[in-house]
């Protein structure tokens, strides 16, 4: 799996390798938007225009576009993973956003490589 970014917009794409094709949908949004196309270069136009396509037909609808993702990440762990986190944090010298964020943000960035 690969990721693909437009507009603040996420594509999780894949590649089926019976039918040669390359296909994809925009990612952290409940509405199902897909994309596809047989090359890299015409996958990532067919991304774009997914995703102007969805924008501007939310905007005909009268719909607000759901935004990926606020931010604001609620995530529930045992106590003593809690503990753990925390000291780690402490260890750093970071508060427990700043480390979550940097701990989350290099084990995405590993996954998604």
């Amino acid at each position: 799996m690969n990721a693909m970014t437009y507009k603040g917009y996420s594509g999780r794409v894949d590649y089926d390798d019976d039918d040669e094709i390359f296909f994809g949908r925009i990612a952290g949004i409940r509405d199902g938007v897909s994309f596809h196309s047989e090359t890299v270069a015409g996958l990532k136009a067919a991304f774009h225009e997914a995703v102007d396509d969805y924008v501007e037909t939310c905007a005909k609808i009268g719909k607000s576009p759901q935004k990926p993702y606020s931010g604001n990440l609620m995530l529930r762990v045992d106590p003593s993973v809690h503990s753990k986190v925390a000291l780690a944090a402490e260890v750093a010298g970071k508060s427990l956003n700043q480390w979550g964020e940097e701990v989350l943000r290099e084990a995405a960035d590993k996954q998604i490589a």
